[in-house]
């Protein structure tokens, strides 16, 4: 396999790890969301730490110019601030939506990349899975723009824009070495508890299983996929990325569904036809090969 399509397989299992992100979630109890994002960040921080162990010299990483630490920070931080506070000024279902306008615009933005552009197939893929990340999140009912939620979606709104600039952006530190995540989860645990002791009344897990969890989501969803995903935006194909990062709704009712909490109807089925649809579209060069323009 070429270094390109490891490296976009390597960026896959962050969408992997993000699917489990709502089970961790419900099983981590009434843990508030900035306490919970905090203690996630420090143990994703402790995971590529503690591969320093053999690599003392890794600590060099850290000694990278402010634009690298203010990409980021921004970023992993920003875009969790930013969605938070959607939730809470907005009703989840339409704020998700809005949210989950960040794929669709990382293939979009990555066409401004040296050496990419927008095909139309990296466009279709993409409004295809968010064709199925609409039917996933609303569960085929209607939505609606209501204007007293207007700071919530444009909070929403936001966060997407966060995410898709961090991940496109990333691509031009691709000189970086991923072990910067580590400075990037541990600094944006520092402001999370910072935002946690402003805003939050703190609440510990009080059972093995949702301490379980709550580690569990520093070592993937909210921890580990970072540096996965770090690499993958990094060196491979980050259209491809994009518009498989819709399979992260789906395969997170999945998960849902199989733990108990959801029930699988017809509109996941449809969804589940789009985003694979979409997924292939967009990656129809990586899995057949360019035949030219």
């Amino acid at each position: 396999m070429s270094p390109r399509l490891v490296a976009t397989l390597i960026g896959f299992t962050a969408i992997l790890m993000w699917s489990l992100l709502a089970v961790f979630t419900v099983w981590s109890g009434t843990v508030p969301p900035f306490q919970l994002t905090a203690i996630s960040f420090v143990v994703g921080g402790l995971v590529g730490l503690i591969s320093w162990i053999k690599r003392p010299g890794a600590i060099r990483v850290l000694r990278q110019p402010w634009p690298v630490w203010c990409l980021g920070v921004l970023g992993i931080f920003g875009y969790h601030a930013a969605y938070y506070f959607a939730l809470r000024m907005a009703p989840p279902v339409e704020a998700g939506l809005v949210n989950y306008l960040w794929p669709l615009l990382i293939v979009v933005f990555s066409s401004l990349l040296p050496g990419e552009r927008l095909r139309w197939f990296h466009a279709a893929g993409a409004l295809l899975g968010l064709a199925g990340a609409v039917l996933v999140v609303s569960k085929g009912r209607s939505i609606s723009i209501e204007p007293q939620y207007l700071a919530g979606y444009g909070a929403a709104l936001f966060a997407a824009l966060v995410w898709s600039s961090y991940s496109v952006l990333s691509r031009r530190f691709a000189n970086v070495p991923t072990d910067i995540v580590v400075g990037f989860c541990f600094v944006a645990a520092a402001l999370s508890a910072l935002a946690h002791l402003m805003f939050e009344t703190t609440v510990w897990p009080d059972t093995p299983l949702q301490w379980l969890a709550t580690i569990g989501l520093g070592l993937g969803p909210a921890g580990g996929a970072f540096y996965v995903w770090d690499y993958g935006v990094k060196h491979g194909d980050i259209q491809v990325l994009g518009a498989s990062a819709y399979a992260a709704p789906l395969l997170s009712t999945g998960l849902l569904i199989l733990a108990g909490i959801s029930d699988f109807t017809l509109i996941i089925g449809a969804a589940a036809l789009l985003i694979t649809c979409g997924a292939v579209l967009a990656s129809k060069d990586m899995l057949f090969g360019s035949k030219g323009h």
